[in-house]
């Protein structure tokens, strides 16, 4: 599998990054907290120690909950920046982390909505059908202030346009119709308990403890 590590290209990868080698676990904030609901503040501060340890922090909460993506007030964090580790529909794994990012979409025009599952990790348990465009370019920058721009297609799009609504405030059952929504909520009130519990297995065979 060819891999990209902040849109670059490397010769061979682990399965986990180093940086969740380097980082301790954080609980997932959930639909309802308020942290979600708000757009996140820019990333005024680079290389220091803090936000290493934020990013190293997020992408072992990420792995632990067998996410794709994971955005900072999902831990509690009102900062915007996220993580992810996520393929493309061409098999190309992509990680890496991005600050302030800001989304480049296709004009109208040239623009191709695709509708597929989508979860959360903020709604655990639920998944449901929600349009995204096919494509997406995401412009910001890294831990350090260098500049970076992350090009998405397939799932990957998705996955940016996904992080990206998070530091906005905003989650995917937002896109729904109240029916759908209402149901999205329903499957992660019968999944809730499963879902943590999961978590908690992954956790511990990654070394690390996770409350129930």
């Amino acid at each position: 599998m060819r891999v990209l590590v902040q849109g670059k290209p490397v010769d061979s990868y682990p399965a986990l990054s180093p940086e969740a080698e380097r980082g301790s676990p954080r609980r997932i904030t959930e639909v309802g907290e308020e942290v979600l609901r708000r757009s996140c503040r820019e990333v005024t501060e680079f290389g220091t120690p803090e936000l290493s340890a934020l990013i190293d922090d997020m992408f072992l909460t990420m792995y632990i909950a067998d996410g794709a993506g994971l955005a900072a007030n999902q831990v509690d964090v009102d900062l915007r920046l996220f993580v992810y580790d996520c393929p493309d529909d061409h098999g190309v794994r992509h990680i890496g982390h991005i600050i302030n990012p800001v989304l480049d979409q296709p004009d109208p025009a040239h623009r191709l909505l695709i509708e597929e599952t989508e979860g959360c990790l903020s709604v655990p348990g639920a998944r449901m059908d929600v349009p995204r465009t096919d494509r997406t370019v995401v412009r910001g920058v890294d831990k350090d202030g260098n500049p970076l721009v992350i090009e998405g297609t397939g799932y990957f799009a998705r996955c940016l346009q996904h992080e990206a609504d998070h530091l906005s405030g905003h989650l995917y059952i937002d896109r729904l119709s109240k029916r759908d929504r209402k149901d999205a909520l329903r499957q992660m009130a019968d999944r809730h308990e499963e879902v943590l519990a999961r978590r908690v297995e992954k956790a511990t065979a990654l070394g690390h403890q996770l409350q129930p």
